[in-house]
């Protein structure tokens, strides 16, 4: 991302017209870097210089929505002092401050997420009383059992005060299946195979809502969501 005008990046940031922003430079209300600014003509770089007007922190676009392939020994946080996260897969011209994933996927879980700073979205998603749909590859450490399917979708005792909500459970071999889940509990996957007598060796999310992982993504890389991803995430949340 070049640097670009100080009152560019603020009209971009919808704060106002060219001149409307020169008015907010004049009475001191933009600060670059923790010092008050009052040139429209200073360059500013989105990647790394922090804006705030009146104490609240600018960004040039609004709402971003990236879809990540996440790969196994990273974690779904935007900061660790110990471990790899899913920002620090995303080029300094991508990564902004205000990005996070929306929900989390284990360590050693691969595949979809997004990554956003919308969090209205991320909250209509991760709510428990929508029951967004997730779903998911998994490899499991020996045959599935023939009524596993059928207690899925009556829902399992995982050890919680509640049994889980209806799952569905698509067989694909012995030990291979999908599965799509309405919620997003700690380890319930793995949880929810144990209780019928199998170990997940292997977990990839397919999909979240409308939003399928792209296929030709590889794991570590990402991109930006298409209008049409965008609108229709956007829209079954």
């Amino acid at each position: 991302m070049k640097p670009v005008r100080l009152d560019k990046f603020l009209a971009d940031a919808k704060l106002g017209t060219r001149s409307e922003v020169r008015q907010l430079l004049k009475k001191g209300l933009i600060t670059l870097n923790g010092e008050i600014v009052k040139k429209p003509d200073i360059k500013v770089d989105p990647a790394s210089d922090r804006v705030l007007f009146d104490g609240k922190e600018i960004f040039s676009e609004k709402d971003v929505y990236f879809m990540l392939n996440k790969p196994a020994g990273v974690v779904s946080a935007t900061e660790d002092r110990r471990e790899k996260t899913v920002l620090d897969l995303f080029s300094s011209e991508d990564r902004r401050r205000d990005l996070f994933p929306v929900g989390r996927l284990d360590k050693d879980t691969v595949g979809l997420l997004l990554i956003t700073n919308d969090g209205a979205l991320s909250h209509r998603l991760l709510s428990p009383r929508r029951h967004v749909d997730k779903t998911y590859l998994v490899h499991l450490d020996r045959p599935i059992p023939a009524d596993a399917e059928k207690r899925m979708e009556a829902g399992l005792d995982i050890g919680d005060e509640k049994p889980t909500l209806p799952a569905y459970l698509e067989v694909l071999s012995e030990t291979t299946a999908r599965i799509t889940i309405q919620e997003g509990r700690f380890h319930q996957i793995k949880r929810m195979f144990h209780a019928v007598g199998c170990e997940v060796i292997y977990l990839k999310r397919l999909s979240m809502g409308s939003l399928a992982l792209d296929p030709a993504l590889e794991e570590g890389c990402y991109r930006r969501l298409t209008p049409e991803e965008i609108n229709k995430i956007t829209s079954d949340s």
